[in-house]
């Protein structure tokens, strides 16, 4: 899959991952770069680094309307998708003592945006022969995360949805790659986070990346049209270890978790 003249989208693009991505998308060649978040004026800033070839919009990803507004704004502005990047995701910190607010607001975001995003590109990127989903799911998703219930939760279950995209619509022509990272320097790991069990065993998992080493990792993966784009590559083998003796991993991990307790 290359990116070179296809038009992008990706949201949660003000910062971070997504701003690196976006930037390295036109750097490859994009015919456009859609640039989305909440936050309305870190998309604008984002978009003006890239010049003529992006747009910015302002996306609540949790709104299947707004996603619906944003696929037609990306279409007016540059032509049908052939990427779309759902990129947005939050995280709350909480473990069983996470409200329902904080369940939803996850859901909402770090899985249904997920399939909004779907629900809008899939069905033309059929009737044109081919298109592309890159979803970033976080390797929480693969092999939990110390201190976020609703986060590990989320991104597991958006991972199986990736997963039913590729087994449903693969040979109708439209791929799918999940990304999934462990520590990235990104507002995740800002101030204020340092004393959280979150931020703890992200620093304990290993290398914290700069977003632009995701975004450079994501063009290989895209161009190898790999299901798991995972930057950290020992992830894999962690992967492994849980599927070979799932009882041995916990036992780990909860070791983990409690030395990260103290």
């Amino acid at each position: 899959m290359r990116v070179r003249d296809r038009v992008v989208v990706v949201t949660g693009a003000a910062g971070g991952i997504g701003r690196a991505m976006a930037r390295r998308f036109a750097d490859e060649g994009a015919a456009g770069v859609v640039v989305a978040d909440l936050d309305e004026a870190g998309a604008a800033a984002a978009a003006s680094e890239i010049g003529d070839r992006a747009v910015a919009v302002r996306t609540d990803v949790s709104v299947e309307a707004e996603v619906q507004a944003l696929v037609r704004a990306a279409e007016e502005a540059f032509g049908p998708v052939g990427l779309f990047c759902s990129n947005a995701g939050v995280v709350t910190g909480h473990g069983l003592d996470a409200g329902d607010l904080d369940w939803t607001r996850t859901i909402d975001v770090n899985l249904l945006a997920h399939v909004y995003a779907a629900r809008a590109v899939v069905p033309g990127m059929v009737e044109r022969g081919g298109g592309y989903l890159l979803n970033t799911c976080s390797a929480a998703g693969l092999i939990s995360c110390p201190g976020d219930a609703p986060y590990a939760v989320t991104k597991s279950a958006a991972i199986a949805f990736a997963e039913w995209i590729s087994i449903h619509y693969r040979a109708k022509g439209i791929g799918v790659s999940v990304l999934a990272p462990q520590g990235v320097r990104t507002g995740l790991l800002g101030e204020g986070a340092e004393n959280s069990l979150v931020y703890r065993g992200v620093v304990a998992s290993g290398e914290i990346l700069s977003p632009e080493q995701v975004a450079r990792t994501v063009i290989d993966g895209l161009d190898a049209e790999r299901f798991y784009i995972l930057p950290h590559p020992e992830v894999a083998e962690y992967v492994r270890r849980k599927y070979d003796d799932t009882d041995r991993w916990l036992a780990g991990m909860s070791r983990f978790v409690a030395s990260l307790e103290g």
